[in-house]
């Protein structure tokens, strides 16, 4: 059982019996001595996608979700729903864009090192890896002597994502993304 001050972003917990996919974690560290750090977690049920807010101390103890980790890679779109193929197995699963929210800008065909959260045959959700490379199809002409600077453009990416990254980078570029905070980390 992982305490509140270990807990990561994407991790699958339970509580009152429901699987929780922690999606955001804000600390809060009280400025008085003898305080506890506060954690601020916010949580979406792995089954119905509602949110959960919950706060904790860092020494409490949060149980974890009794699924199973698989790693897949996705395959297709089947109508509207992504589909998964199991590495191992070859077995297939689908989930709802709905289901996905915010890991859809990262989604690209083949991309491997995706981890599903199994319980009960089903998929709960997916896991990234934490980081994706991705090409830029669209930013603004490169600047000479730009790297010498920390100035950004925006870049939209294969996915339809856009990003800020560093002006020197061109259209048709490779770049690793950050996948926890959709920050560039650099040329792939």
């Amino acid at each position: 059982m992982p305490k509140a001050s270990e807990l990561k972003r994407g991790m699958a917990v339970e509580i009152n019996g429901m699987p929780y996919s922690v999606k955001q974690i804000d600390v809060r560290s009280p400025s008085s001595r003898g305080s506890n750090t506060l954690y601020k977690v916010r949580f979406s049920n792995l089954k119905t996608g509602q949110k959960l807010d919950e706060t904790y101390k860092g020494e409490d103890f949060i149980k974890q979700a009794d699924c199973v980790r698989m790693p897949v890679q996705f395959s297709y779109i089947d109508g509207e729903d992504y589909v998964f193929m199991n590495s191992e197995d070859y077995s297939q699963y689908s989930l709802h864009p709905d289901e996905l929210a915010e890991q859809l800008g990262y989604i690209s065909d083949g991309l491997e090192g995706i981890t599903a959260l199994i319980m009960d045959d089903a998929i709960l959700g997916i896991e990234l890896p934490a980081s994706v490379t991705m090409q830029i199809v669209e930013t603004a002409p490169a600047i000479k002597g730009a790297s010498a600077t920390s100035r950004t453009k925006t870049a939209k990416l294969s996915s339809g994502m856009e990003i800020q990254v560093p002006e020197y980078l061109e259209t048709g570029e490779m770049v690793k993304v950050n996948t926890s905070n959709g920050k560039f980390m650099s040329r792939a």
